[in-house]
């Protein structure tokens, strides 16, 4: 692995995208277009993967309903995809973990090494400073 991979080792964007699982939590999706999460999240989508709104707004985004926490959302969830700031990301990182997701994606520009290290502590695969939205068409997926 080279250095660019310390946080997004190539075998571990691909399991969590083509095994982890389907149910993706977006936080930080509101109903806002011009925000990237709302772009990112359509493409996920159109890759299969059941896009749930985590925003404050709690607002109805892509056809599901939003909720205001991870803590909220009363069904199991796969991944966590983190579109807040990196000084809030490492929180977002540990509720993943008490809610049991499976893994974390930290967008790009989201960056936490203390997160990184305790999420993978825990068990779960992270990536970060990556976008899925880049990564699914790297695998042949739609973009």
């Amino acid at each position: 692995m080279n250095a660019d991979d310390t946080y997004a080792d190539p075998a571990t964007i691909r399991r969590i995208l083509q095994d982890t699982g389907d149910t993706w939590a977006v936080v930080g999706l509101s109903g806002n277009r011009s925000r990237a999460a709302f772009g990112v999240a359509e493409v996920l989508q159109r890759f299969g993967k059941r896009v749930v709104p985590v925003h404050p707004k709690a607002e109805t985004v892509h056809g599901e309903q939003g909720y205001a926490s991870l803590a909220d959302i009363p069904f199991p969830v796969d991944v966590v995809d983190v579109f807040v700031n990196s000084e809030l990301a490492g929180g977002v990182a540990d509720e993943a973990v008490a809610v049991g997701a499976k893994a974390v994606w930290f967008q790009l520009g989201v960056v936490d090494p203390d997160a990184f290290e305790r999420t993978r502590a825990a068990g779960l695969d992270m990536v970060m400073d990556r976008c899925p939205a880049i990564e699914i068409p790297r695998l042949g997926g739609p973009a």
